[in-house]
């Protein structure tokens, strides 16, 4: 954590503060806090930050339920500025996106996923539809089926990725590799496990 001794409040008493996922390390919103804001920070593991609008301090996801675990404050070099790393997130901003930064300067919504959003979002998606089940859905049919045959098929797609891998047939791998990444995270959706929780345990591996 920081010592809010060196951290260097603007005349109101704020100090901007740069949220950031801790995972995939995209920035996701930028707010205020101040001193007050920071220590509940602290004290209670979520982010909190002041709204100037409200002027009073607020807990992300209070009312959304998007609440943001943070794992680490930092402070830039000038001091003049705060950096919270989180976890555990649905939604950062109010419009629906991960992130508030979703548009280029010419206002246009920037298109392109990273691996990292291309995962979450799937699993999202996946999970939305096992609570759904819209008709005529591939993802239904598989939870319809139950666990056994999502299993058979993570099984299935993982002999043909191998297969793939051993003739060296590299749009083969590709195209397989996708089937089965995309069958285990149906598998992660109906056993209940996070794609964070697998992302906890490749960290504490690789610490």
């Amino acid at each position: 954590m920081i010592d809010l001794s060196k951290v260097k409040f603007n005349e109101n008493g704020l100090v901007p503060v740069i949220t950031q996922s801790f995972y995939s390390g995209k920035v996701l919103m930028q707010a205020y806090a101040n001193k007050e804001a920071i220590k509940k920070t602290i004290e209670t593991g979520y982010a909190t930050y002041f709204s100037r609008s409200r002027n009073s301090i607020w807990v992300k996801g209070e009312t959304s339920g998007n609440k943001q675990k943070v794992v680490k404050i930092k402070i830039d070099c000038d001091g003049d500025s705060i950096l919270y790393l989180v976890k555990d997130y649905n939604v950062a901003c109010h419009t629906g996106k991960e992130s508030c930064f979703y548009r280029d300067l010419n206002f246009k919504e920037t298109k392109k996923l990273d691996a990292y959003e291309i995962f979450h979002s799937l699993y999202n998606k996946i999970l939305e539809r096992k609570k759904s089940k819209p008709k005529g859905s591939y993802v239904s049919k598989l939870f319809e089926k139950g666990s056994d045959k999502i299993i058979q098929k993570v099984g299935e797609e993982a002999i043909e990725t191998v297969i793939a891998l051993k003739n060296k047939d590299k749009d083969e791998i590709i195209y397989e590799t996708a089937d089965l990444l995309f069958h285990l995270i149906v598998a992660l959706v109906d056993a209940e496990v996070k794609l964070e929780d697998i992302q906890d345990e490749l960290l504490r591996r690789y610490k």
